[in-house]
């Protein structure tokens, strides 16, 4: 088994993910998953403390780039044009390799309970991050706490959009999560 073999930490993610799939979350152990990466068990959990944290990988990341992008947007942005240029910041991260990966995650998620919490979880930390990063640019709580939500909506319903988009589809994750957002903004402008 190759020990120090670039790319452990996707590698595991995706065995994780396609067991999860085969086998269920509950019947899937920590050695089958480094099994099937081709790592060692201590290599697991160098990357993660347990199973459960597999489905937020990439969180962190996530997060970080949505905030950057929220801070980065022109001065006289709305707090939903800032939210949308988080959106696009983060879409860089999400490539065909996403892509593909995302009908086994959705059916991995949906077949187990725990792994729902734990997407709800990082739901709410995005929309954290984002209210973050809105209430640094001077926008009032209430409203950037909205604004973070609509743009957890918006990665969502673009996320799942873009992943059941036929392939030639030339747009990017970006064009769906922006479309996403318009939708959400012109719903909530709706509500009176």
């Amino acid at each position: 088994m190759a020990r120090w073999e670039p790319g452990a930490r996707e590698r595991l993610v995706v065995a994780a993910v396609d067991l999860f799939t085969e086998q269920g979350y509950d019947a899937t152990t920590v050695t089958q998953i480094a099994e099937r990466a081709g790592v060692t068990k201590s290599t697991f959990f160098r990357h993660f403390p347990d199973k459960r944290e597999l489905l937020v990988a990439g969180q962190e990341t996530l997060s970080r780039l949505l905030a950057e992008g929220i801070a980065e947007a022109p001065a006289e942005a709305s707090p939903l044009e800032a939210v949308a240029a988080g959106l696009v910041r983060a879409a860089g991260m999400m490539g065909p390799e996403s892509r593909e990966f995302a009908p086994r995650l959705k059916a991995a998620v949906a077949a187990s309970t725990e792994l729902q919490e734990r997407d709800a979880l990082k739901s709410v930390s995005l929309a954290a991050a984002m209210k973050t990063a809105l209430v640094a640019r001077g926008v009032p709580d209430p409203i950037a706490a909205l604004a973070g939500e609509l743009g957890v909506l918006a990665f969502k319903r673009g996320y799942a959009d873009w992943a059941e988009a036929d392939r030639d589809d030339p747009n990017d994750f970006a064009g769906y999560t922006l479309a996403a957002l318009d939708e959400l903004r012109a719903a909530s402008a709706s509500l009176g």
